[in-house]
């Protein structure tokens, strides 16, 4: 058989077994599709093993599961390629997530991003600092997860009133802790919370004029408080303030005044002012 029959039959086959290739691959990714859209399914990223907080985010982390269409979450990854990239663009988890766990945009940094709270932070929102102390910060039982209502207590006028600032808000951190897998109660000077900007300049300004404690919420309780504002005479029975006597005028205060022997002392009253004056014959 002649060289150049033998090389193009070579080169056929070659073609054809690439031919095939390309089909099966081909295949292989449409059979997913195919059966997501038949079985209603959705792609969805999940963690393949438990992923600790900090750690960047491999392929071999991932993996992509098929969950139903109505019970996918709002915003989840469908693709692998979506949480990773290259070298300097790599994703991070905020959070420790757990195996077959979904991966959610609140759970992961962006893109080059590390693990820091300004990444936990809601778009639009803002941390601030509380000082706090083991009874303004709930004995310690307030951590990272946590949310809360802020009170202040001041007095206005001689009116000493308590008021809530801010409620249901999420706790970022205490002290410099901010991981959320935090369970053993600590006493802190300082708790990050998030909040809106207004409320931010609310509580920076109340620090200032009175004292601010904190009220942990049940973890279910998303309510509003049932009071705003309390006063003093809320709390119960309020003694009145005894009258006080209005002071002699002076012309009443020389009539009631005694005849007293000369080089006496005589004290003489006006209101809550006691003048002594020396009496002396005047030759």
């Amino acid at each position: 058989m002649p060289i150049r029959t033998i090389a193009t039959l070579a080169v056929a086959v070659m073609l054809g077994l690439f031919a095939v290739v390309l089909v099966r691959n081909y295949v292989a990714k449409q059979a997913p599709k195919q059966e997501a859209q038949a079985t209603g399914t959705v792609p969805m990223v999940v963690a393949a093993r438990e992923i600790k907080r900090g750690e960047t985010l491999q392929p071999a982390l991932l993996k992509v599961a098929q969950v139903p269409k109505e019970a996918a979450p709002v915003g989840a990854f469908q693709t692998v390629q979506q949480l990773t990239g290259a070298e300097g663009q790599q994703r991070v988890a905020l959070r420790t997530i757990l195996p077959n766990e979904a991966l959610m945009p609140t759970k992961v940094s962006g893109p080059g991003g590390r693990a820091i709270m300004s990444a936990a932070v809601a778009e639009g929102m803002r941390a601030v600092s509380l000082r706090s102390n083991n009874i303004a910060g709930v004995a310690g039982f307030v951590l990272p997860g946590d949310h809360i209502d802020i009170l202040l207590t001041r007095t206005i006028e001689g009116n000493t009133v308590t008021q809530t600032l801010a409620d249901n808000v999420l706790v970022l951190g205490v002290d410099q802790t901010d991981s959320d897998e935090t369970d053993k109660p600590q006493v802190v000077s300082a708790v990050t919370v998030q909040v809106t900007p207004a409320q931010a300049h609310t509580i920076t300004l109340a620090q200032s004029v009175g004292q601010v404690t904190l009220a942990l919420r049940s973890i279910s309780d998303q309510g509003l408080p049932s009071k705003r504002v309390t006063q003093v005479a809320d709390l119960g029975f309020v003694p009145k303030p005894k009258p006080v006597a209005p002071p002699l005028p002076p012309a009443a205060l020389a009539k009631a005044a005694p005849v007293v022997p000369n080089g006496d002392m005589v004290r003489v009253t006006r209101g809550t002012d006691v003048t002594g004056y020396t009496l002396s014959t005047v030759r």
